[in-house]
C-alpha cells in the first residue's frame, strides 16, 4: 500500500521518498480528507455559496422538506441555476428514468458523496456505488450541495469530470423525540416514516437516531409498484474537542419498470401505452407474432421488467483536532449491494417452455474504503492534505431464468430470481482507487483568500472471465498533476468576485456492458494501451451579491472537455467488426448562470434562475468507415435554456410554494436529427402548522400538487442510450413525464 502511495505521489513531480512517518499517519488512521473549503453551519448556508471559491450552491433540510416525503434531493436541487434534471416519476426516484446533466456533463460524469463517503456515479448499472435515494432517507437529509465547475480536491470521486453534488445527512438531535410522518396521494402512493431520536445519553454526550421508512406506489400508466422499505441509523459522541460518529443505512428497493418508447410508438399508440404485466395471454402471444392492439413488433412492449436493488452501508467518521494548529478528519467506509435487472424477453424462448424468458443483468457490489487528511493551520495559510483509497470488487452477469408456463407465469418481477437455464457470460472485476491531495487556503488579505492545490489519481482497473467469451486483462489511469487554482475577492459588506480553473479526470470503468470491458478480447486488447481517458478542464468567474433583501449570483464559464469517449465499430471483419471505447474528440461548453432570491418580508421571498449553455461536439469520428459529422452539432440531452422562479410564502403557521420551471429543446442523437420539445412544469405545495397540542410537539398537515396543468412532455431522454441519427424517429429511448399528481402528507413530532 505504502509503495503504491509513493509511486502515485512521485507521479505528481515529487520524490518517491515521501516521508514514510506522514504516508503511515494517513495510511493507518483510516480516515477522510478535513473539507477543503470549511462549510458553514446549516443554519447559515447561503443558497449562492457566500465565500466559497468556486461556483456552489446548498440548499437546506428546511428547503428540502418542502417536497413530497421520499422526493430524491436530485429533484430538488433542479431549481439551482445550470441543473437539468428529468425523471419520469413524479418523485424523480425511479433510478432507470433518474438523469441529470449539469453544463453539458450527465451524472456519470460528476461525483456524488454522502457525509464524504464516495457514492460512485449514480449510473443505473453502478459498478462503485450507489443512488443516493437508497443511501438515505430524504427525511433524514441534512443537506445538499452543488458545485456545478467541479468539487473541491478532497471529494472522493474520479467521475468528477463536471459538478460535484456532496449530500449531508441530519445529526442526531440533543433532546429525545419521536417523529412519524405519513403520505398518501396519487396512484396509490403511500409512504409510512418513524424516526426516534435518543437525546443526550447520560454524561458522555453520545446520541443516536433510528428510523425505518416504507414505500410503495403503482405506476402512474401500465401495471405494477415501485416500493422501497429503508433503515438509517446514525450516532454521534464527542471525544474531547472533537467528535465520533457512524451511520448506517439498509435500503431494498424493487421498481417495475417503464416501457423506453420511440417517437413513432407515441403517436401509433399514445403516451399512456406500457408494458403487457399483468397480461401474460397478451404477452405469449406477442412473442409468438401475434400482435394486438395496435402494435406491430416484438419491441412495441414487453412482458415486464422491472430494477432490484439491495444495499448496506456502513461508515465510522473521526473529526479531532489534535492541537491548536492541526486537525485531523477521517471515515472508514463499506459497502455491499446484490442488484438484479429484469426484462422478458420474447427473443429468448424458455427450452420445452414458455416462448419468452427473463432475461437479467446482475450486480454484486462488495467495496471498502477509507479516507484521511490533516489540515495545518499557520498565520494566514490552511494547508490541507489527505487521501482516499478504495478496493472494489464487483462482479457482473447475465442470464436467464425460465417460464415453464404459457398460461400463467411462475415468477415474480419484485424478487430476486433463482436456477437460472442458461448464463450467458459471468466477469469478476477489481478496482483500486488512490487518490492523493494537497491544498493550500491562503488569506492573502483581509478581501482576498486564495486556494490552489492539486490531486493525483490512480485506478487499476482488471477483469476476470468466469463464464463467456474470455474478457480478461486490466487497464489504468494514471494522472499524476490534476491542479486547481481558485479564489474570492469581498468587494463590500454586500458583493464578492469568485474565479476557478480545474483540471479533472474521468478513470475507466469496470463493466461488462459499458467502458473498455464491453469490447471482445480482441476489442480489448486492441485499445487497451491507446484509449485515454477523458479529460476535462473547466473556467469560471462569477460575481455575488448578499444584502438584507436580495441575494443573487451570475457566472460565466468555459470547459474543455478532451478525448471523449464512445462505443464505435473498430477494426476490420479479420478479426470480428468488435464494437469498441474510441477517443472521438473535444467537446467545448460555455455559458453563463445566474439567481436572485429576493426577500420582500419576513413571510414571502422570491427564488429564480436562469442558465444559457452552449455545449458543441468538436470533431467528426468514424464509426466503421462512415464520417459521423458531429463537428459543430450541440451535444445531447443538454437544453440550452432553463429557467426556474419559486414564489415561497410562510408565516407561524401558513406555508405555500408555486414554482414553474422551464426547460428547452433536448436532443437525443449526435447528428441532432432527434429532438424533444421543449417544456413548462408548475408545481404548488401548501400546508399547515399545529400549535404544540400536549405531549405533541408538533403536527404539520402539506398538500403538494405536480405538474399542475398536467403537461403533456418527454422527461427521459436516452434511456436505451444515444444513437447518431433516427430519421424515422423510432429510436426507443424516450420516457414520457408524470401527469397531474396529487399528495397529502402528515408530520407528528413528539
Amino acid at each position: 500500500m505504502l509503495t503504491k502511495i509513493r509511486n502515485v505521489w512521485s507521479g505528481a513531480g515529487f520524490s518517491s521518498s515521501l516521508p514514510t512517518a506522514l504516508a503511515s499517519t494517513l495510511v493507518l488512521t483510516s480516515f477522510s480528507a478535513f473539507a477543503a473549503e470549511p462549510a458553514a453551519n446549516i443554519e447559515e448556508v447561503q443558497v449562492f455559496g457566500k465565500g466559497q471559491t468556486r461556483q456552489v450552491q446548498s440548499l437546506t433540510a428546511a428547503q428540502l422538506a418542502q417536497f413530497p416525503a421520499g422526493t430524491s434531493p436530485l429533484k430538488a436541487i433542479e431549481k439551482l441555476p445550470g441543473v437539468n434534471f428529468q425523471s419520469a416519476d413524479p418523485y424523480g426516484a425511479y433510478e432507470w428514468s433518474t438523469r441529470i446533466v449539469v453544463r453539458g456533463f450527465n451524472q456519470n460524469q460528476m461525483g456524488f458523496t454522502l457525509d464524504g463517503v464516495p457514492l460512485g456515479d449514480m449510473s443505473y448499472g453502478n459498478h462503485n456505488g450507489l443512488h443516493i435515494s437508497r443511501a438515505v432517507m430524504s427525511e433524514n437529509m441534512g443537506n445538499v450541495s452543488l458545485a456545478q465547475g467541479a468539487g473541491a480536491l478532497s471529494t472522493a470521486s474520479t467521475s468528477n469530470l463536471g459538478g460535484t453534488l456532496a449530500f449531508s445527512s441530519s445529526d442526531p438531535s440533543q433532546e429525545f423525540g419521536v417523529q412519524t410522518n405519513g403520505t398518501f396521494g396519487s396512484d396509490e402512493a403511500r409512504r409510512g416514516f418513524i424516526r426516534v431520536d435518543s437525546g443526550e445519553i447520560g454524561s458522555s454526550g453520545l446520541r443516536l437516531f433510528a428510523s425505518y421508512g416504507d414505500q410503495q406506489t403503482a405506476k402512474w400508466k401500465g401495471a405494477g409498484d415501485q416500493a422501497q422499505q429503508y433503515f438509517n441509523g446514525k450516532f454521534v459522541v464527542p471525544t474531547g474537542e472533537g467528535q465520533l460518529s457512524g451511520y448506517y443505512a439498509y435500503s431494498d428497493r424493487a421498481e417495475i419498470d417503464y416501457q423506453d418508447m420511440s417517437k413513432e410508438m407515441i403517436r401509433r399508440l399514445g403516451r399512456d401505452s406500457d408494458n403487457f404485466y399483468p397480461d401474460y395471454a397478451r404477452a405469449i402471444a406477442a412473442a409468438r407474432g401475434q400482435f394486438t392492439g395496435g402494435m406491430n413488433s416484438l419491441d412495441d412492449a414487453y412482458w415486464a421488467g422491472s430494477g432490484l436493488r439491495e444495499d448496506n452501508l456502513a461508515y465510522l467518521k473521526l473529526e479531532q483536532p489534535l492541537s491548536d494548529s492541526i486537525k485531523f478528519d477521517g471515515t472508514v467506509y463499506q459497502h455491499t449491494n446484490e442488484g438484479q435487472g429484469l426484462w422478458g424477453t420474447p427473443y429468448t424462448p424458455t427450452p420445452g417452455g414458455a416462448p419468452l424468458s427473463i432475461r437479467t443483468t446482475e450486480y454484486d457490489i462488495d467495496r471498502f474504503g477509507f479516507t484521511s487528511g490533516l489540515t495545518f493551520e499557520f498565520g494566514s495559510h490552511s494547508l490541507n492534505a489527505g487521501l482516499w483509497y478504495e478496493d472494489n470488487d464487483f462482479n457482473q452477469a447475465r442470464r436467464f431464468y425460465g417460464e415453464a408456463s404459457s398460461t400463467t407465469p411462475s415468477r415474480s418481477f419484485e424478487d430476486f430470481q433463482t436456477n437460472p437455464f442458461f448464463t450467458q457470460w459471468d466477469y469478476g472485476f477489481n478496482t483500486e482507487t488512490l487518490q492523493l491531495h494537497v491544498q493550500d487556503t491562503w488569506q492573502a488579505t483581509d478581501a482576498l483568500r486564495i486556494q490552489f492545490g492539486f490531486k493525483s489519481v490512480n485506478v487499476d482497473v482488471s477483469a476476470n472471465t468466469l463464464v463467456g467469451a474470455n474478457k480478461t486483462g486490466s487497464i489504468e489511469t494514471d494522472e499524476g498533476f490534476l491542479p486547481q487554482a481558485s479564489f474570492v475577492y469581498t468587494v463590500n459588506d454586500s458583493n464578492e468576485v469568485f474565479g476557478a480553473i480545474t483540471r479533472n479526470v474521468r478513470a475507466m470503468i469496470a463493466s461488462a456492458t459499458s467502458g473498455p470491458f464491453s469490447a471482445s478480447q480482441a476489442g480489448f486488447d486492441a485499445i487497451r494501451n491507446s484509449l485515454k481517458p477523458e479529460m476535462a478542464t473547466t473556467m469560471e468567474l462569477g460575481w455575488r451579491l448578499d444584502s438584507d433583501e436580495l441575494q443573487g449570483v451570475l457566472s460565466v464559464y468555459y470547459v474543455d472537455f478532451e478525448d471523449r469517449l464512445l462505443a464505435i465499430q473498430q477494426g476490420s471483419a479479420i478479426i470480428g467488426n468488435f464494437n469498441a471505447l474510441a477517443n472521438v474528440g473535444s467537446v467545448s461548453s460555455k455559458g453563463i448562470e445566474t439567481g436572485f432570491n429576493v426577500e420582500f418580508s419576513e413571510w414571502m421571498n422570491w427564488f429564480n434562475s436562469a442558465s444559457y449553455n452552449r455545449s458543441t461536439y468538436e470533431d467528426d469520428f468514424r464509426d466503421g468507415t462512415n464520417l459521423i459529422a458531429v463537428g459543430g452539432k450541440t451535444v445531447v440531452d443538454a437544453p440550452e435554456w432553463m429557467f426556474n422562479t419559486e414564489l415561497n410564502i410562510e408565516n407561524d403557521n401558513a406555508f405555500a410554494k408555486f414554482s414553474y420551471k422551464y426547460t428547452g429543446e433536448r436532443y437525443y442523437t449526435y447528428l441532432n436529427q432527434g429532438s424533444v420539445d421543449s417544456f413548462g412544469m408548475f408545481n404548488i405545495s401548501a400546508g399547515y402548522h399545529f400549535p404544540q397540542m400536549g405531549g405533541l410537539k408538533q403536527l404539520t398537515a402539506q398538500v403538494d400538487l405536480a405538474n399542475v396543468f398536467d403537461e403533456d412532455y418527454i422527461s427521459t431522454v436516452g434511456s436505451g442510450g444515444f444513437s447518431n441519427s433516427d430519421p424515422n424517429g423510432t429510436g426507443q429511448t424516450l420516457l414520457p413525464g408524470a401527469p397531474r399528481q396529487v399528495f397529502f402528507t402528515l408530520k407528528a413530532a413528539f
